[in-house]
Parts: structure tokens; C-alpha cells; sequence
């Protein structure tokens, strides 16, 4: 990486193709195999099996040890762009890869599909950068706890009468990585001039949220988090960690190349790949901007409408979540009162409220959710499974619990989730 030797995990095929490509209606049966010197665990992100095969340490299952294997067979769902990773510090080493469920349907498309996953990478070991943050030395196999800090960058709020720091990025990263590869040796995606893509979007960042920008290329937003939405056109796309989308684009019909990059919230580095017609040149693409990129906002996230939205009816059940920071400290937390637990068949509102002053990726394990108000506003918003929330702002969920378990809710901010922001949608034993 750089020109530097880097030690780094994989998830790959038996034929060394990173991730999988299934296709809906299949069943997820897969034999994983922990061929690394260290226990780990995948979680499938994006898809609802039943909660013992969902991936997160001793709920319910173990670790899995180095050298051993454990098997899943689930049915995979619905076609969409989701992707598996480690639910360890692991994360941060690259353990991470595309899972795509591709749609019988569109098998005679005239569309090439392209996938990308987008990644930040460090030297430092996670274990390091977690020390870091919390402002300790050091201390030796460091567990992520699934019960502070180094400011990249910082924006002004108004908060009442008072302007207040808002803090965008916590780690400053040796390398931004789309495919795993910088924008000094970006991966090249040769198509016909003229030619249509489905481009899917991986943000398998631990810590860094990203703006697509697709350039002088009109894209199509028609996906998140795997789910259909109303096509949305637009040339950039802000997306948070765990968050996927797919965007459909057509290239006019002349011999050129068109970077499309993911710009760095906050700041001017940015990684990217190209497309690029037959004989058509690729220019070099510097690693940073001149301009820091936009912070996120809940802006594209009000205009989403699904598909399929969930059908209407009143809530069975509402909660009210705090989502709290202790900067110094670097300390985070989930706060409900009361516990989160539900029934089988609730329909189930959450409203998630952001009182510190970082975004907070929410993730829920085992479920999708329809996001039903912004700030208090109701509206028929888009089905997703991950959603931003910017600092002191607040987005309600519904979400309808058919897949009993004692699932994970956490941000998806791997260091806030490592020190406590983390809790459980629980159904009632």
C-alpha cells in the first residue's frame, strides 16, 4: 500500500474472487472458513437470516476459531447490493467484501454491473488506532466491547442561541480505497462507448463517510441499502458507512474516460475508479482535492421514496433512543427508556435522537426498516437497513418485527460501536 507491505485480511471464493454473487430465490449455503491465525465472525450485512447465523460474537454463537469452519443455509431473500464483514476490530484490516443477490430478472438487461467497495486503511493496527482515540498506551489483544480523540476536521452548528464544534472525522487514514486500490493505480472498467452500468456502492469504511461523485455523468439513484427507491437523478451521492446504493449511468457516445470519485466527508482526499470506453486515455487523478468535500446532511435522505414501503398501519410499539458522546472520554452510548424489546408481529416505531456532536451511522442487524419522519416531519421515506444521524438531528424508523432474536442495533462507526454504542432490539423471550 504506498509502496509500503501491509498485512491484511480477505474474504474470498475457493477460486480467490472476492465476496459472492448470489441470486434471489437461492439459499444462502456457504461453508466459511477461518483460515487466518485469529478467531473472527462475519456478519451478512444486508441480509435477515434467522438470528443465530447473523454474525456478531455470542449472539448466540462464538467466535469462530482459526482453523475451524462454520456452515449457513438460510434462504438469501430479495435481489440487492448488501456485503459481509467482520463484527471484530478485524473490520478495520480489510476483512470485508461484496455480497451481491442478483435479480433473475434482469439477466437480459443490455447493463454491465460494476461493484465497488470503498474502504479507509491504516498501518496502524485498529487496536492502535482505538488506544489512540482513547488517549491509553497501548494494552495487548484488545476486544472490541459490544456493551475522544484526534479531530480531522470540524464544522460549526447552531444549537439554540449557540454555535457549537461539530466533529466529522476522528482518524486520519494512510489511504482511501475503492477495490482496494488508490487513485495512484485505480481499477479501470473498460465498457462500450455509449454504454449503460449499474454501478452498486460499498461504503465498507470503518470510520469515514463519502460523497459519490460521478463527474459529468447523470446518474440514476436506484437502490439503497439494497432496496428499490423512485429513481432519483443527480451527479453526487452522499453515503455513510454501511450504507450501499446503486446508481444506473449511461456514457454519451465518444472515446473518453469518466472518473467517478468518493470524495472524503469534510475534507480533500478522496479514491475513485474510471470507466472507460474502448481506446479511450485514462488521466491521473491526485489522491487529494483543493476543495474539502461536503458534510453530510439528511437532505437526499427526505427526497427518498421505496418501492415497497411497508404497509400502512399504526405502531404497536414507539421508543425513544438517545444517542450520546463523551468526546474526552471517547465514550459512546445508546440510551432507551424503556429496554427496546418487542413481539412478534409489532409493528415498531424508534425515533433515534443525535445529542453528541458527531454523525452517528444506526445500523439494525436482521431487519429492514422504512424511515418515517425527519426531525418530527413524517414521511414515506425510503427502506433501507443503515441511516444517518447528523449531530442533533433525529430520524424515526419503522420497522415490523418478524425475525425474533436478540439482534444487534449499533452505529456502524467501528471505534463508537467499540466503546459502547451498541445496544439490542430484543424480542420478548
Amino acid at each position: 500500500m504506498n509502496g509500503k507491505a501491509a498485512s491484511v485480511f480477505g474474504l474470498q471464493r475457493a477460486d480467490g474472487a472476492p465476496g459472492l454473487r448470489l441470486r434471489a430465490g437461492d439459499a444462502f449455503n456457504v461453508l466459511l472458513r477461518n483460515e487466518t491465525a485469529e478467531s473472527t465472525i462475519i456478519h451478512w450485512h444486508g441480509l435477515t437470516p434467522p438470528w443465530p447465523s447473523d454474525g456478531v460474537a455470542d449472539a448466540p454463537l462464538p467466535l469462530i476459531a482459526a482453523g475451524t469452519d462454520r456452515a449457513y443455509d438460510f434462504p438469501v431473500g430479495t435481489p440487492g447490493t448488501h456485503w459481509m464483514h467482520a463484527h471484530t476490530l478485524q473490520e478495520q484490516a480489510l476483512l470485508a467484501a461484496p455480497l451481491i443477490v442478483a435479480d433473475p430478472n434482469a439477466d437480459g438487461r443490455d447493463e454491465q454491473e460494476i461493484v465497488i467497495l470503498l474502504h479507509d486503511f491504516s498501518f496502524s493496527s485498529p487496536e492502535e488506532l482505538l488506544a489512540g482515540l482513547q488517549g491509553k498506551n497501548i494494552a495487548p489483544a484488545m476486544p472490541m466491547d459490544h456493551s475522544g480523540m484526534d479531530m480531522a476536521g470540524a464544522q460549526t452548528m447552531a444549537h439554540g442561541n449557540e454555535a457549537m464544534a461539530m466533529d466529522i472525522n476522528d482518524i486520519e487514514y494512510d489511504a482511501y480505497l475503492a477495490n482496494d486500490r488508490t487513485l495512484d493505480d485505480p481499477e479501470v472498467f473498460s465498457m462500450e462507448a455509449g454504454g449503460r452500468a449499474r454501478v452498486r456502492i460499498i461504503n465498507g469504511a470503518t470510520a469515514t463517510a463519502f460523497t459519490i461523485d460521478f463527474g459529468e455523468l447523470d446518474g440514476e439513484l436506484i437502490a439503497v441499502d439494497g432496496q428499490d427507491i423512485e429513481p432519483l437523478k443527480g451527479r453526487r451521492f452522499p453515503m455513510t458507512m454501511g450504507q450501499r446504493i446503486d446508481v444506473r449511468v449511461q456514457l454519451p457516445r465518444e472515446p473518453r474516460s469518466f472518473p467517478i470519485l468518493a470524495l472524503r466527508e469534510g475534507s480533500g482526499e478522496r479514491t475513485g475508479f474510471i470507466l472507460r470506453p474502448t481506446g479511450a486515455e485514462v488521466v491521473k487523478i491526485a489522491t487529494e482535492a483543493d476543495d474539502a468535500a461536503p458534510v453530510l446532511d439528511l437532505a437526499l435522505e427526505a427526497q427518498l421514496r421505496a418501492i415497497a414501503p411497508l404497509a400502512s398501519r399504526p405502531a404497536d410499539k414507539t421508543f425513544d433512543m438517545a444517542l450520546t458522546g463523551d468526546m474526552a472520554a471517547y465514550r459512546w452510548g445508546l440510551q432507551t427508556n424503556p429496554p427496546l424489546v418487542v413481539d412478534p408481529g409489532d409493528r415498531v416505531e424508534v425515533t433515534l435522537r443525535n445529542t453528541s456532536m458527531m454523525a452517528h451511522p444506526m445500523h439494525l442487524h436482521g431487519h429492514h426498516f422504512q424511515v418515517v419522519a425527519i426531525d418530527g416531519q413524517r414521511l414515506a421515506g425510503a427502506v433501507r437497513d443503515t441511516v444517518l444521524l447528523p449531530p442533533g438531528r433525529s430520524v424515526t424508523i419503522a420497522v415490523d418485527a418478524g425475525n425474533p432474536g436478540q439482534w444487534a442495533f449499533h452505529c456502524h462507526h467501528l471505534y463508537h460501536m467499540a466503546t459502547g454504542m451498541m445496544s439490542t432490539f430484543a424480542y420478548r423471550a
